[in-house]
C-alpha cells in the first residue's frame, strides 16, 4: 500500500466552515490535497474514482462560497461525492467506502446533514433542488433558516427527460436556484493564467446582466480546447447554442462555459451569482473526468468504477475467477441468436458496458442502440421496434427498469408486443447497496397480463433463456440474472429454447419440497446437503418461470410432500406470492400442506459483500436449512456445523 499523501491544509478541515478563512491560493492547495486524498482512499476501497476527481475544484469552490448545510448542495447520481464527503466531516471514515457498516458510495440523508438528498439514480437533482427552494420560500422548516439550493448535474444526466421537466418547471417558477452543469465529456487544456485573470476580473466587476453577456462574448478568447467545449455544447442538448439559448428560453440565466478546474474562475463566477442572482441560474462548467490522475485520464472510462489499485501504477486488483460473469454470458447468448436472426436488435440506456451490449455492438453496430439515460424512452423505443417487426432485447438493470415501468405496462404489455427484457443486477448487488439492488422486478412484472417472467439458476440456464426469449413472439417476456460470476459450469455454444411455463426437478426427495427461482439454487443444494446428514432429503425444483407458473409441477410437489418452501432473490409479491395464490385457489392448504416462502426482507439493505447482504436477508444455505427444520418442527436441533 502506498504511503498516505501529505495533506497539511486538508488536515485542518473538518467541516466546510473551516474553509471560510482560507485565501484563494490556499483553496487551490486544498483542492490539490483533496485530490490526492481521494485517490489514496479509493485505491484502498475501490469505487467510483473518475467522477470525483473531475469535480475536486468545483467541490472546494462550492463549499467555500456557499454556506452548507444551510445551503443545500445536491449531487446528481452522486458518483462524484467522495471529495464532498471528505470535506464534510467524514474523512476519518472515507476508507470504509462501500463496505459493510461503512460510508455509502452515494449521498445519503441518514449519513450526514451535508447530504440533504440521497441519490444514485440520475437526473433527480434539479427537481429536488426546486423542492428545497420552494420549501425555503414557504417556510417549510420554521426553526431552520434554509438557504440556497444548488444542483450539480452531469451532461449525461441532464439529457434525461426528468431533468428537462425540472428545468421547465424551475424556469417557470422563477425561484432563486442554482444548477451547475458539470460537462465532463471534453478533456480541457491546463488553465491559462492571463485568461483566468481576465475572466475573474470580468465576472467579478460587471452588473449581473452585463456579467452574463460578457461571459458569452468571452468564448472567442478561450483557449482552443475550451472553444471546442463550447461548440460541443450544441450537441449536448438539442437546440442549445453556445450562449445557452435553450436554458435562457426556459427561464434560466445562463453563464458559461467556464473552466471547472480553474479555481480563480470558479470562485469569481460562484461569488458573483451567489451575490446577485434573483432567479434560476445555470452555470456551465467544463471538466475532465479522472482529472489529475494519469491512469484514470488514460482509461477509456476515465476511471469510472475501479477495484482496489496501486496508486503508483494504477494497476487494479483482480480476483481470480474460473467462471464468466452472467453479463458476459448474456452477451454470448445474444450474439449466438443474432448470428442467425437479423431481426434481433439490442437497446440499452447508457450502459453498454454494464449490460454486455458493448460486445454485441462491436459485431452488430447497426443493430445496437444506446439511447442515453432514458429508460422510459428505451422501453417505448423497443415497443416501436417490436411493432415494426423487429425482435428487440431491452437490456436494463433491474433497479433502472423501475424508471420505465409505466412504459412496460402501457406501451408493451397492454399491446402484447414481443419486447424481451434482459434484467441484469437481479437480487442484492454488494457495494452499490440498496439503490442498485434488483429487488422488485419480479413483483412488478409478473402481475402484468401476458408477461413471461424467467430467472436463470446458472449461466447455462441463462443461455437457454436468451434463446427462449429470441424465439418467443406471442408477447413480452423478461429474464433476470445477478451481478457477478456464474457457478463455473460448461456452456453450450447456443442456448436451447425452454418450454414456456415449465420448471424442472433437480433432486428427488421426500418430506419437504424446496422450489427455487433464480440463483439461490446453489444455496438450496448446499442446504439440502447439510440436511442429508440429519436424514432429511428434500426434493429440489428449479421453477424457471414465475409467470406462467408451472402449476402442474407445483401442485404435484404439494401433493407429495408435507411441506413446500419457495426461495427467491426478490421482494414479497413475486414468485412465492404467485405460488401461494395458486395453492390457495386449488384449496391445497385445506389438505394440511405447510407452505413457506423465503424472500428479501421488507427493508432496504445497506452495502456489504453480496454474501453478507444475503446473510442479513437470511437467505443463505444455513438459513434455508433452518427454515426446513422449523417447518418440520425440528428447529430445536443444533444446526450441523454450528
Amino acid at each position: 500500500m502506498a504511503d498516505r499523501p501529505h495533506t497539511p491544509l486538508l488536515d485542518r478541515i473538518n467541516v466546510p466552515a473551516d474553509m471560510k478563512g482560507l485565501s484563494d491560493d490556499q483553496l487551490v492547495q486544498l483542492a490539490d490535497e483533496l485530490r490526492a486524498e481521494t485517490i489514496s482512499a479509493v485505491s484502498e476501497t475501490g469505487g467510483h474514482l473518475g467522477a470525483g476527481l473531475g469535480v475536486v475544484e468545483l467541490t472546494v469552490a462550492l463549499h467555500a462560497v456557499f454556506d452548507t448545510p444551510r445551503d443545500r448542495l445536491i449531487w446528481d447520481v452522486s458518483h462524484q461525492c467522495y471529495p464532498h464527503k471528505i470535506l464534510t466531516g467524514r474523512r476519518d471514515r472515507i476508507r470504509t467506502l462501500r463496505q459493510q457498516d461503512g460510508l455509502s458510495g452515494f449521498t445519503k440523508r441518514s449519513e450526514s446533514p451535508y447530504d440533504p438528498f440521497g441519490a444514485a439514480h440520475s437526473s433527480t437533482s434539479i427537481s429536488a433542488a426546486l423542492g428545497f427552494a420552494a420549501a425555503r420560500d414557504l417556510g417549510g422548516q420554521p426553526d431552520v433558516a434554509l438557504g440556497d439550493a444548488i444542483a450539480v448535474i452531469g451532461d449525461g444526466a441532464i439529457s434525461a427527460g426528468m431533468a428537462y421537466e425540472a428545468l421547465n418547471n424551475a424556469g417557470h417558477d422563477k425561484r432563486r436556484l442554482f444548477v451547475i452543469l458539470n460537462d465532463n465529456e471534453m478533456s480541457i487544456a491546463p488553465p491559462v493564467g492571463a485568461m483566468s485573470s481576465y475572466l475573474s476580473r470580468l465576472y467579478a466587476g460587471a452588473p449581473f446582466q452585463e456579467f452574463k453577456a460578457a461571459a458569452k462574448s468571452a468564448i472567442s478568447l478561450l483557449p482552443e480546447p475550451f472553444q471546442e467545449g463550447a461548440r460541443r455544447a450544441k450537441e449536448m442538448v438539442k437546440g442549445m447554442t453556445v450562449g445557452g439559448t435553450l436554458f435562457e428560453e426556459l427561464g434560466f440565466s445562463y453563464v458559461g462555459p467556464i473552466d471547472g478546474h480553474d479555481m480563480e474562475q470558479l470562485l469569481a463566477v460562484l461569488r458573483t451569482v451567489h451575490d446577485r442572482a434573483d432567479g434560476p441560474v445555470l452555470i456551465h462548467t467544463i471538466t475532465q473526468k479522472g482529472k489529475g490522475y494519469g491512469p484514470a485520464e488514460r482509461a477509456r472510462d476515465k476511471g469510472h468504477g475501479v477495484s482496489r489499485f496501486d496508486v503508483i501504477t494504477g494497476e487494479q486488483a483482480k480476483a481470480p475467477s474460473n467462471a464468466p460473469s452472467y453479463t458476459k454470458v448474456f452477451a454470448k447468448g445474444l450474439l449466438a441468436e443474432a448470428a442467425t436472426d437479423k431481426r434481433i436488435v439490442a437497446v440499452t440506456a447508457a450502459m453498454p458496458d454494464g449490460t454486455g451490449l458493448k460486445e454485441f455492438g462491436a459485431v452488430h453496430p447497426d443493430r445496437t442502440f444506446d439511447v442515453g439515460i432514458a429508460e422510459q424512452h428505451a422501453v417505448t423505443f423497443c415497443a416501436g421496434l417490436a411493432a415494426g417487426g423487429m425482435r428487440p432485447f431491452c437490456a436494463i438493470y433491474s433497479t433502472f427498469l423501475q424508471r420505465g415501468y409505466d412504459q412496460v405496462v402501457h406501451d408493451v404489455a397492454l399491446q402484447r408486443l414481443p419486447v424481451r427484457f434482459a434484467i441484469d443486477r437481479a437480487g442484492l448487488v454488494g457495494a452499490d447497496g440498496a439503490t442498485h439492488a434488483g429487488a422488485f422486478d419480479v413483483a412488478f412484472l409478473a402481475n402484468l397480463p401476458g408477461m413471461v417472467v424467467m430467472a436463470a439458476a446458472d449461466e447455462a440456464e441463462l443461455m437457454h433463456m436468451v434463446a427462449t426469449a429470441a424465439a418467443y413472439d406471442a408477447g413480452p417476456c423478461a429474464f433476470r440474472y445477478p451481478r457477478g460470476e456464474g457457478v463455473g459450469i460448461d456452456l453450450p455454444e447456443r442456448g436451447t429454447p425452454l418450454e414456456i411455463g415449465k420448471g424442472r426437478i433437480i433432486r428427488e426427495g421426500k418430506g419437504v419440497a424446496l422450489v427455487s427461482f433464480g440463483t439461490r439454487l446453489q444455496e438450496v443444494e448446499a442446504a439440502a446437503d447439510a440436511l442429508a446428514a440429519r436424514g432429511i432429503t428434500p426434493t429440489i425444483a428449479d421453477a424457471r418461470f414465475a409467470k406462467p407458473l408451472d402449476a402442474d409441477l407445483i401442485l404435484d410437489l404439494a401433493a407429495r410432500h408435507e411441506a413446500l418452501i419457495t426461495i427467491e432473490e426478490g421482494a414479497v409479491g413475486g414468485f412465492g406470492s404467485h405460488v401461494a395464490h395458486l395453492l390457495a385457489e386449488a384449496a391445497v392448504f385445506d389438505t394440511g400442506l405447510k407452505y413457506r416462502s423465503m424472500v428479501l426482507p421488507d427493508t432496504f439493505i445497506d452495502q456489504a459483500s453480496p454474501r453478507a447482504m444475503y446473510d442479513i436477508a437470511a437467505m443463505n444455505a444455513e438459513h434455508i436449512e433452518a427454515k426446513v427444520l422449523s417447518v418440520l418442527g425440528l428447529s430445536g436441533l443444533k444446526s450441523v456445523g454450528a
